[in-house]
């Protein structure tokens, strides 16, 4: 489908998430109604509050879902509880009509999943990965996993997404000066990766892939497992506030819909340091995709040198702790650093993940929450939470995007 632009959207004084009834923009409003029935659920929604939702006509609508319809992206979800007059028709996502893969390009692992239009993982694959071995054994790497998560009689793949360690250039899809790589500076792995799977790819830094992750987290949770669909909705109600009330569920407004806070921040304890940034309801990179650095803020000056060329920076700090058995100590100097970016960005919600946090996670949660508490400003002080899914889902999401009207 020809997607329109999502810019030419706003949203008006009463929240809808704003159609409009241009002929031009059929692809932004076909985005926009999919964003709302992927929103919802299994339950669906009916016609009336699409166009409620979107300002669009209900004649617009209802071309726009028969269209959808005719797609295979729509299906009826049947009827909602009669309030007098005939009952109205719901409509649902069909999350099998597509599926994106999404792939992490670790420093020494690498691994791909494919998902749903709900995001929720059918197929998943990985292995060693020398990223050090330069840009064309990595290429091989996501070929042959792509092509391990393929399925010839399956749906249609919308596209991959491709999360690798930063700097990079997400616009160009370009690499950037990788800290301790520099073969890959300057290589073009969104066009290459392009040519050899035929497929759109969508590049990122792993760190943005795991804000979209978290965000991503919350959508699922509306979305049962497909072999429990019949209780699909009171278990959506329940996994929501949950995940909610966790801190896993972080607020997704333009292409991961749902409610929430619109600020987090994804921090990222793996082989290196990096943070993710939610804010405004989708991930801020920076005039030139280089935000989310916070591996290289320095802490202790003429501290232990950095792989980047700095004194005392974080991600040493934090490494050499981890690697001397000083999980604890590790835990306390990623909550220094953090405490100084909630200063600085006021999130709501502090999410944690990456190998590290995961041998530990109780530690990391308790030791960054301490720090946070004691540095606070405002009573008010963000949720430590871990994140709740993982880099490769976060690339799949940002996959999915250019379905459901995001820019990627």
């Amino acid at each position: 489908m020809n997607r329109g632009s999502s810019n030419s959207g706003h949203n008006d004084a009463h929240g809808r998430r704003g159609g409009v009834n241009l002929p031009a923009l059929r692809g932004h409003n076909e985005a926009l109604v999919l964003d709302l029935l992927r929103g919802a659920g299994p339950v669906g929604l009916g016609r009336t509050e699409l166009a409620a939702r979107t300002g669009l006509t209900p004649q617009a609508v209802s071309k726009i879902t028969a269209r959808l319809g005719a797609d295979g992206l729509v299906a009826e979800a049947g009827r909602a509880a009669s309030t007098g007059g005939k009952p109205r028709t719901l409509l649902r996502l069909v999350p099998d009509a597509r599926h994106a893969v999404g792939v992490h390009l670790d420093r020494d692992v690498l691994k791909a999943v494919r998902v749903d239009l709900a995001g929720r993982v059918v197929a998943d694959s990985g292995g060693p990965l020398d990223f050090g071995a330069g840009p064309e054994a990595a290429v091989e790497a996501v070929v042959r996993a792509v092509a391990r998560l393929g399925d010839p009689y399956g749906p249609p793949l919308l596209g991959v997404g491709v999360a690798a360690p930063g700097p990079l250039d997400h616009r160009a899809g370009v690499m950037g000066r990788v800290t301790g790589f520099p073969s890959w500076k300057g290589f073009p792995l969104r066009g290459v990766l392009e040519g050899r799977l035929g497929l759109p790819v969508l590049l990122d830094k792993d760190t943005n892939a795991g804000a979209a992750a978290a965000a991503g987290a919350w959508l699922r949770a509306t979305w049962p497992d497909e072999d429990s669909e019949a209780d699909g909705a009171a278990r959506a109600a329940g996994a929501v506030g949950a995940d909610v009330a966790a801190g896993a569920g972080v607020v997704a407004g333009g292409g991961i819909a749902g409610g929430g806070p619109h600020t987090c921040v994804y921090l990222h304890v793996g082989t290196g340091l990096g943070a993710g940034l939610w804010l405004g309801g989708g991930v801020y990179r920076g005039a030139r995709s280089a935000a989310g650095e916070f591996g290289h803020q320095v802490l202790l000056l003429d501290g232990p040198p950095c792989r980047c060329g700095a004194r005392g920076c974080v991600e040493v700090l934090c490494l050499e702790a981890v690697a001397r058995g000083d999980i604890p100590g590790a835990a306390r100097i990623v909550g220094e650093a953090a405490a100084n970016l909630v200063a600085l960005l006021d999130v709501d919600r502090v999410l944690l993940g990456g190998r590290v946090v995961a041998s530990a996670p109780d530690v990391f949660v308790a030791g960054v929450g301490a720090v946070l508490a004691a540095r606070a400003l405002d009573p008010a002080r963000p949720v430590v939470a871990l994140a709740g899914a993982g880099v490769a889902e976060g690339a799949a999401e940002m996959a999915l995007t250019s379905l459901f009207g995001q820019a990627g």
